[in-house]
Formats: structure tokens, C-alpha cells, sequence
């Protein structure tokens, strides 16, 4: 199966090599391309360390990004 199959744009996933939730953004060469859920610097991760969100990390992502925005919208520092 192709990476763009298995990893589509928009999709909530983790990278497990470094336990971190992002969106797919995109695929470059070998890699998926993933943006972190409160906004911020994209990295490439190995399309093979990559798998969807579980439901428990999805409530985690809406959450960290609900902190995030609510923080920006505020003038806030988000924590």
C-alpha cells in the first residue's frame, strides 16, 4: 500500500519514533510530512513509525489545540 493510502492529508496520527501527535501535511520523498496539533514547525517522519491516532490521543489533540487557540485569542501564553 502507497503512503498517501496509508497516511491521507489531514489525518491525525503518531509519529512513534518520538511520541508525538500531528496532522499529515503532505509526503516528501520517503517521508510523511506532519504538523504538530497546537500549530507550529512541520518534520518529516518514516511512514513505517507512523499510525493513526487512537480515540483517547484524538480527545488529547482537540484538546491541546482548544488550549492553544483559546491561549493566541486570548493574547495568552499557552503552557
Amino acid at each position: 500500500m502507497r503512503t498517501e493510502e496509508e497516511h491521507p492529508e489531514g489525518a491525525l496520527v503518531i509519529d512513534t519514533r518520538i511520541s508525538k501527535l500531528g496532522y499529515v501535511t503532505g509526503h516528501e520523498g520517503p517521508y510523511v510530512q506532519l504538523r504538530p496539533v497546537t500549530g507550529g514547525r512541520e518534520w518529516g517522519a518514516d511512514p513505517t513509525r507512523v499510525r493513526p491516532a487512537t480515540d483517547s490521543e484524538r480527545l488529547t489533540a482537540m484538546r491541546e489545540r482548544t488550549r492553544a487557540l483559546n491561549a493566541a485569542s486570548s493574547g495568552g501564553i499557552f503552557r
